[in-house]
């Protein structure tokens, strides 16, 4: 399924947009399915670092919420908001990339 507002795909269990922000159309979950949690890391093409739309993904929440939330933690008092971002942007792991970019740039090498 892709975001009706920005046109990136979306995961199979997102309610939101991990990009955009956009709430996806609800659908009621399999009966027998059971939830898992995606891995903790960034986004590729986040707006800085992709670290708050990694922790989005990672809590289903809206992703927007998040940016506002480590803004304000960022601001009040602001040196333990940006060394966190910093510590995560380090510590966590970018997404790998999508198989129709490994196999153009295979492609491309050889």
């Amino acid at each position: 399924m892709y975001c009706s507002n920005c046109g990136r795909k979306l995961e199979d269990q997102a309610r939101f947009c991990s990009d955009c922000g956009t709430p996806r159309a609800t659908a009621p979950p399999p009966p027998d399915s059971i939830y898992e949690r995606p891995p903790l890391s960034r986004i590729r093409n986040g707006k800085i670092g992709g670290v708050c739309g990694g922790v989005a993904r990672y809590f289903d929440i809206d992703v927007t919420l998040v940016r506002i939330v480590w803004l304000l933690a960022a601001i009040f008092p602001p040196v333990p908001g940006i060394v966190a971002y910093i510590v995560c942007w380090v510590v966590m792991p970018e997404d790998p990339p999508p198989a129709a970019e490994s196999s153009k740039a295979a492609s491309v090498t050889a």
